[in-house]
């Protein structure tokens, strides 16, 4: 099934805004510029039709349309995306959020520039700042590849993948921008403006702990302040061009915003002005937050060291409605499909400052397109999951510790989380178990919760159990081995690689024993009983956590050699306990 099957076809728009998502169907026209020239007519014609005909205009600016307000600009190719894009509808639809359903490949993800060319631009832009042209400069570059199949499924995946509030999808034709960005240029609201410029970037953790040890790097890193400030300053003074004297304000500053790949400092800047769309335009586009300080004299310098025109990215999309009502992200994170050559492109970024070091440069631009290695799986049934033992003496046990395992991870991955009526569900639940049970707990993003049960001796295994290594190592900056949920592919491609056992132990890159596919993991060595460190990457399990507490077991790196030299081996967890389990050996089937 294709975007078309799906009721996404070409000439419509799909957006977020308010909180919801909106379709624009069925064009009463299309306004195209593809000359500089034609950007702020066009941009007039637009506002008359908004305001003199009740229509609502969808669509985008691509960054090159800064051209037609004496900004400098790569000349936009003539087979590229138009400069603007809108069409005019008499209404659009509120409807669920994208859904997957057609397929699509990408191929191998190219840079435009190779890093050597990437760090004689960062050094020149350093230059510049050094002879006071520029004191801060984003500069950008495209990743490309090959696409087949149908870009609204990729659209459903990037913005499941992303959870930004400013998603878009505007279907050209031959083009198709797919955008999952977390930023917005701009709101207006009646005469209220709003702007939340996103500068500074941080990696997400692993755990919550690690996470909140990020945040706090990042809200009090000197060099992502300066940087955010700078840029703040450029809002505010470009909102000045349009603003009501004295009402610019900037009512948050330094906020961190966690995305599923990465850490963004934000800040939000108002004001309040009567000026009409295109002069507030012409007074704030393209955003400073991806140009720099001083914006003309940066994208000069910009124009002179980015290897290519930067089209939609970078730009603005979103809606323009009646009543003084409009909507336009910072076209970030945003991969456009060339439906016509099969290709698409994906552009990064980052603000080079006077001790930017290229290499790190380069690593944050990559963080950023790592919203691009989405497996479907991770989009299409992501929950929480939660396992605990009932038994009618002793009720759930160590309950507390679940919730709260539940909570770091509903905080870490953004899931709206209500402890207390999750606690009200299992009591309930209780009441219809008289035998014990291992009850399933499930937390949707959405906070939803399922809860379901089996008898505890299903999947009892008799003891010891036969364990042995997997044949391939876990990758322990790898998230999903830190948190409970239904994300388990690692695990399952360990089972999988040794069928001849009933579990399989799990070990990293530095070949150190994380876990089995379904507990933690103790060996007894001299007498004292040792568990794997977090950190090898591992789910810390709540019995583990009792243990480790009560002193009964100690954290020590372990490595295959530990398993030969141990006394006894352990599975543990909460819903099985401690079950005693032994090493098969590894078979190498001979060679023909």
């Amino acid at each position: 099934m294709d975007s078309e099957q799906l009721g996404v076809g070409p000439l419509e728009v799909v957006l977020q805004a308010g909180g919801e998502w909106r379709h624009f169907v069925d064009p009463v026209r299309v306004v195209v510029a593809e000359a500089v020239a034609d950007v702020v007519p066009a941009l007039r014609e637009i506002e008359r039709a908004v305001e003199e005909e009740s229509l609502y205009a969808a669509g985008y600016l691509a960054y090159e349309a800064g051209a037609a307000y004496g900004l400098s600009t790569h000349a936009s190719p003539a087979d590229a995306p138009p400069l603007l894009w809108f069409g005019l509808y008499s209404a659009y639809q509120t409807t669920d959020a994208p859904v997957c359903g057609g397929a699509y490949r990408f191929g191998e993800w190219q840079p435009s520039l190779a890093f050597d060319t990437y760090a004689r631009a960062i050094a020149r832009i350093k230059d510049a700042i050094a002879a006071g042209d520029t004191y801060q400069a984003n500069y950008t570059f495209h990743l490309q590849t090959t696409f087949e199949g149908d870009p609204w499924a990729l659209f459903a995946d990037l913005a499941a993948a992303q959870q930004a509030d400013y998603c878009a999808y505007v279907h050209l034709g031959r083009f198709v921008v797919c955008s999952a960005s977390p930023e917005l240029f701009f709101r207006l609201d009646g005469q209220t403006l709003t702007s939340r410029p996103m500068k500074g970037t941080a990696p997400r953790g692993l755990t919550t702990a690690d996470d909140r040890h990020q945040i706090d790097w990042l809200r009090h890193s000197e060099k992502n302040r300066a940087e955010n400030v700078m840029i703040v300053d450029m809002i505010r003074n470009d909102f000045g061009r349009v603003a009501r004297v004295g009402s610019v304000d900037v009512p948050a500053l330094f906020t961190v915003e966690r995305y599923p790949t990465l850490l963004q400092l934000t800040s939000t800047v108002t004001a309040e002005t009567d000026a009409p769309l295109s002069d507030i335009l012409a007074a704030t586009f393209p955003c400073a937050s991806i140009t720099g300080a001083p914006k003309v004299q940066t994208m000069r310098i910009l124009t002179d060291l980015e290897p290519e025109p930067r089209g939609v990215y970078t730009g603005a999309i979103g809606f323009v409605a009646p009543n003084r009502r409009a909507q336009f992200n910072v076209a970030i994170r945003t991969v456009v499909v060339d439906r016509q050559r099969d290709e698409a492109i994906y552009g990064v970024g980052s603000g080079v400052v006077w001790d930017s070091d290229a290499a790190a440069e380069y690593d944050e631009c990559l963080l950023k397109a790592r919203v691009l290695d989405f497996p479907r799986e991770a989009t299409a049934d992501f929950r929480l999951l939660e396992s605990l033992r009932w038994t009618p003496a002793e009720g759930y046990f160590l309950l507390a510790r679940h919730l709260q395992r539940l909570a770091d991870s509903a905080e870490y991955f953004n899931i709206l989380l209500d402890r207390p009526q999750i606690e009200r569900l299992l009591v309930d639940y209780a009441e219809t178990m008289t035998a014990p049970s291992k009850v399933r707990l499930l937390l949707d993003r959405a906070g939803q919760a399922e809860i379901s049960s089996l008898p505890l001796s299903t999947g009892a295994r008799p003891e010891p159990i036969r364990v042995g290594l997997a044949r391939i190592p876990v990758s322990s900056d790898d998230a999903r081995l830190y948190h409970k949920t239904t994300r388990r592919e690692p695990y399952d491609a360990a089972r999988a690689s040794r069928p001849d056992c009933d579990d399989v132990i799990l070990w990293n890159e530095r070949g150190e024993l994380t876990e089995s596919s379904a507990a933690n993991l103790v060996l007894e060595i001299g007498g004292q009983w040792y568990t794997p460190p977090v950190a090898a990457g591992l789910l810390a399990g709540t019995c583990r956590a009792q243990l480790l507490e009560a002193g009964e077991i100690e954290e020590r790196v372990l490595t295959a050699d530990d398993l030969s030299r141990a006394t006894r081996l352990r599975l543990i967890n909460s819903v099985r306990g401690r079950q005693a389990a032994v090493v098969e050996p590894l078979q190498i089937a001979p060679q023909p």
